[in-house]
Formats: structure tokens, C-alpha cells, sequence
């Protein structure tokens, strides 16, 4: 990501930032269909046909959003993972990488859960593409830690996302800002992985 050259684009970016965060908030506690532009544009001090200057209408604005979260995810797993030599470190650095998005990231995941469906053809394409790589990103780290064929190495992968990424419906906000609570979920993460192996 570069950043912005001048002033003029930097508040634009800042703009479109906090347009996608007052969405992911919104569509989390109303769910997509219950949100107008109208709204996201009032949370964000700006009215709803200024919106259209960052995204093209609502779906572009979802896509935006899940789109951004799912490379974020991909990127930054790659990274954490590039991070490590030793297969164990790399799969606990993931797996606290995971756990800190599932605990800072509970809006979104509801909105994905709830909302993936209101996408557009493209986008939901993309963010299928994007969530494959990350999966498999878990099935090769996991890989030398239990013998397996891959698609028990997936289902071990999709299962620990299950675990981790069901917080947002389970934690209350106090329970997930717990430094214990990430700890909880990360030992429980690398046993899940490691079940029976």
C-alpha cells in the first residue's frame, strides 16, 4: 500500500477508511439490507450522495470492505508466516495473528457471516479467492505438523476458523478485550489443529 502524495488525497483515504469502518459497524447491527448510504454517510459526517465520491453504491462499498479484510488476511498471514522458520512458531504466530483479527475484528465477521451473499458476482469471487489462499496458506503451515491428506489438513484449518471466528457471536466486547481471553483461544486453536496427531 502506498500512501497518499498530497493532503487533498490523504483525507480522501482517511475518509474512505472511516466510510468502510462506519459500514462494517452498521451492517453488523442492522445487517446489510437494514442500512442506507444515507446512514453510513451521517456516521461518518458527510451526507449520502457524498458516499458516491469513494464508492459507487452499496454493494461496491461491501465489496470494498470484505474484499480489503480478506487480502489484509492474506498479507498479513504471509507475512507473519515468512516471519518464522520452525513449523510449530509458524503455526502458533498465525494462529495469534488470527486471534488478534477475530478479537479486533468483530464487526466484520458478523457482516461476512450474515452478509456475503449481498455481493456482487465479482466481489464474492474475489473474496472466495482470497479466503482459498488464506485457507491454504494454513493447510501448507500445518502440513509438517500432521500427517494427513489435504483435505483433512482443510478440514482441520476450517474447523480452527470456526472455533476462532465464532467470538464475535459468543464474547461479549468486555470478554474479547481480555488479554487472557487470546490466550484462551490461541491454546485452543493449536489444539484443535494438532487433534489426535
Amino acid at each position: 500500500m502506498t500512501t497518499p502524495a498530497t493532503a487533498r488525497d490523504r483525507a480522501k483515504a482517511h475518509r474512505t477508511d472511516a466510510i468502510l469502518t462506519a459500514a462494517a459497524e452498521l451492517f453488523a447491527a442492522r445487517g446489510y439490507s437494514g442500512v442506507s448510504l444515507e446512514e453510513i454517510g451521517a456516521a461518518v459526517g458527510i451526507s449520502g450522495p457524498a458516499v458516491y465520491r469513494h464508492f459507487a453504491g452499496k454493494p461496491a462499498l461491501l465489496g470494498a470492505l470484505l474484499i480489503g479484510v480478506s487480502e489484509r488476511l492474506v498479507a498479513g498471514g504471509q507475512d507473519v508466516a515468512a516471519a518464522h522458520e520452525a513449523p510449530l512458531e509458524q503455526m502458533s504466530a498465525l494462529i495469534d495473528f488470527h486471534v488478534a483479527f477475530a478479537l479486533g475484528n468483530a464487526e466484520v465477521i458478523r457482516v461476512q457471516d450474515r452478509d456475503i451473499a449481498h455481493l456482487e458476482a465479482d466481489a464474492r469471487s474475489d473474496v472466495r479467492r482470497l479466503q482459498r489462499a488464506y485457507i491454504e496458506l494454513w493447510m501448507d503451515t500445518l502440513a509438517p505438523l500432521v500427517p494427513a491428506e489435504r483435505d483433512e489438513l482443510r478440514l482441520r484449518v476450517q474447523a480452527c476458523f470456526g472455533l476462532l471466528n465464532s467470538t464475535p457471536h459468543s464474547a461479549s466486547s468486555a470478554l474479547r478485550a481480555r488479554v487472557d481471553t487470546g490466550r484462551l483461544l490461541a491454546s485452543m486453536a493449536m489444539q484443535a489443529l494438532l487433534a489426535g496427531s
